[in-house]
């Protein structure tokens, strides 16, 4: 299903630490490893302060790891500066959960379109007209909104043109930060639609996190679970339905509501709350929520093993 060939960004044993009060530390991230696979879309999906956030920022550079290092076409670039770190950041976009806090309220939609392509001397003040309505087309918008502001549209029709400020440098990756939470539902479904379709016309790679695993397993060619800060199981996201193997993965899985599920089964909680990043127990993190729980999990993290081909799993009932 995944090429090794066709890996364009790889992630190796990220960790981010950041100080705390009383000389504690919080680990975001701890030991994440992830790839992207070239017009693949990869599904980052857990519970709010799990992680997937920090993690994906240091993709597009917006922080620095503590540990571990990022290839881009097999180049590190954790550690680019100056004006090589500005020349990468047009190969790998991001669109935010919040367009309307990304976006200048003062400037006109056919500004923030082509702001990025002026930047980079890609085209001339007097092509701005034109550019701003190619795109605005391209993500299903009337060509006119290149004179509006951003408080003149809606939430998800800004969304749309934030997506456009992303496609509108030819980026090889999106990373996509929770970006159809804040819609309706039927927002949601034809903004996916389109990042779908616009994946497809361009062969774009897609880093989206959510919170929601109902939505990210419709679309998703592979879905990595966080939980504290780890991954705790990745898979294809056309098998998550049938294949999950974790704890943490099949409650997300119980809470997802369908139409077609077995509403005579009741709705299975996770009983108790995650715990604090700065207070992580030894072994398992999900030992306390577990039903499960075995004494090694209490003494023993486990790995991120191979379970089948594309399918890893960190779970000491598999080991």
């Amino acid at each position: 299903m995944f090429d090794e060939k066709d890996v364009i960004l790889e992630a190796k044993h990220i960790t981010r630490k950041f100080p705390a009060s009383g000389g504690r530390t919080l680990t975001a991230c701890s030991d994440v490893s992830l790839k992207l696979y070239k017009g693949k879309t990869l599904g980052l999906v857990g519970e709010s302060g799990c992680g997937k956030s920090t993690f994906m920022r240091f993709l597009v550079s917006l922080d620095t790891p503590t540990e571990g290092e990022i290839f881009f076409h097999g180049k590190n670039i954790t550690q680019l500066k100056g004006e090589e770190l500005r020349q990468n950041r047009q190969y790998i976009q991001m669109v935010f959960q919040d367009p309307s806090a990304s976006f200048n309220p003062k400037m006109k939609i056919r500004d923030i379109i082509c702001e990025p392509l002026m930047n980079f001397k890609r085209i001339k003040a007097s092509e701005k007209d034109a550019v701003a309505r190619k795109f605005l087309e391209m993500v299903d918008l009337p060509g006119e909104f290149a004179d509006r502001y951003p408080h003149n549209m809606s939430g998800g029709q800004r969304q749309r043109v934030a997506i456009a400020r992303a496609i509108a440098l030819e980026p090889e990756i999106i990373v996509m930060d929770e970006a159809t939470c804040a819609l309706d539902v039927s927002v949601q479904k034809t903004i996916i639609e389109l990042v779908v379709g616009l994946q497809k016309q361009k062969n774009i790679s897609i880093g989206f996190i959510a919170h929601d695993l109902g939505l990210i397993q419709s679309f998703a060619h592979q879905i990595a679970v966080m939980y504290l800060g780890t991954i705790v199981e990745v898979l294809p996201g056309e098998e998550i339905s049938t294949s999950a193997m974790h704890p943490y993965t099949q409650a997300l899985l119980g809470a997802v509501f369908d139409l077609n599920m077995d509403f005579s089964k009741k709705i299975e909680s996770i009983e108790s709350e995650a715990p604090s990043p700065l207070d992580v127990p030894p072994g398992c993190p999900f030992q306390n929520r577990c039903d499960r729980c075995m004494e090694i999990c209490r003494e023993k993290r486990p790995a991120l093993i191979d379970v089948a081909k594309g399918h890893q799993v960190a779970c000491h009932l598999y080991t």
